[in-house]
């Protein structure tokens, strides 16, 4: 079963909602923290958050193919769900870390995390520690969002969505397991003498695995209330296991990270340049109208009309 360790958990969830005083610590280089600062947003601090879980039952002690003599491929969507018992805990373990990392950036009377990375490391045979490590930001406003968002954006991502009106909702993960068992077919097309072709079991497989983990973070980030998704990572790790029956199987693992984000309304403001106020320098148009035609005057700027000198005649 799953179990996930008590230990370094903190006392309050919720926490205090005012930002704290004194120095502190951030993860953002220079340039993200000036470019947080430029999008309104101030950091203060660094937020942690850390889980360790014991994964005793996977879900998939035996070959799918042995069991069930009509499929080859079976993955985590599908009817018998091979696999959740690993599944669920890969959820747990990074939903547990992701929220005792919001639970201090709440603490520290911050709006949200920027620049959010995960870690993954094995401490024994049967145990994982799964660590979220970000910088909490305080939006310049009165106005305090119900909880705080999460994001893997860097300081100079996060600043250039909300510029262009959008802003981050929260981290989603997309997980998916797949097994394929190495049927007659699989190995004429992957034996020796098969030559240079393509392997359409193994192609299967691992779109069968990555099409369910896109699944499983659109689903994510519409929890979130995200109306558009952005991809941080993808990962396929496909490993091979040995059958009772005398053959091997293929497990595939794919793993997607990303942030939902959501617009915001703004001002609208009208399209196209702004009017331009026109003011009349001249008289009244009435007084214009009647007044007579004048002759240009010298020094007025109008070129006068040319004059032909009068022809002088001599008497003689």
């Amino acid at each position: 079963m799953v179990r996930g360790e008590t230990t370094g958990v903190p006392a309050e969830e919720h926490g205090k909602s005012e930002p704290r005083e004194g120095a502190w610590e951030s993860a953002l280089s220079v340039r993200e923290f000036a470019a947080v600062g430029s999008a309104g947003f101030d950091p203060v601090g660094l937020v942690l958050g850390t889980a360790i879980f014991h994964v005793g039952y996977t879900g998939a002690f035996t070959c799918t193919y042995e069991q069930f003599s009509s499929r080859s491929l079976e993955s985590t969507n599908t009817q018998w769900r091979p696999f959740s018992g690993l599944v669920d805990a890969m959820y747990a373990v990074r939903t547990t870390a992701l929220r005792r990392a919001v639970s201090e950036c709440r603490a520290r009377g911050g709006d949200g995390v920027v620049g959010l990375t995960f870690r993954i490391r094995e401490i024994s045979a049967e145990n994982v520690e799964f660590t979220a490590v970000g910088t909490a930001v305080r939006a310049r406003s009165s106005i305090r969002p119900r909880r705080p968002f999460t994001s893997h954006l860097s300081g100079q991502e996060f600043a250039r969505l909300v510029h262009s009106g959008w802003v981050p909702t929260g981290v989603a993960f997309g997980i998916s397991m797949a097994s394929r068992h190495d049927d007659r077919h699989t190995v004429r097309q992957s034996g020796w003498t098969a030559g240079n072709q393509e392997v359409d079991t193994y192609t299967q497989l691992v779109s069968q695995v990555r099409r369910d983990a896109r699944a499983q973070l659109t689903r994510e980030a519409a929890k979130n209330g995200g109306d558009a998704l952005v991809v941080d990572d993808m990962e396929l790790r496909v490993r091979e296991r040995d059958c009772r029956i005398g053959a091997k199987d293929r497990v595939a693992e794919a793993l997607f990270v990303g942030t939902s984000i959501a617009r915001f309304e703004r001002t609208r403001k009208p399209a196209g340049p702004a009017p331009l106020t026109i003011m009349r320098l001249d008289r009244n148009r009435n007084d214009l109208a009647d007044e007579p035609s004048r002759k240009p005057a010298a020094g007025d700027g109008t070129p006068a009309a040319t004059q032909m000198p009068e022809e002088v005649s001599t008497a003689t």
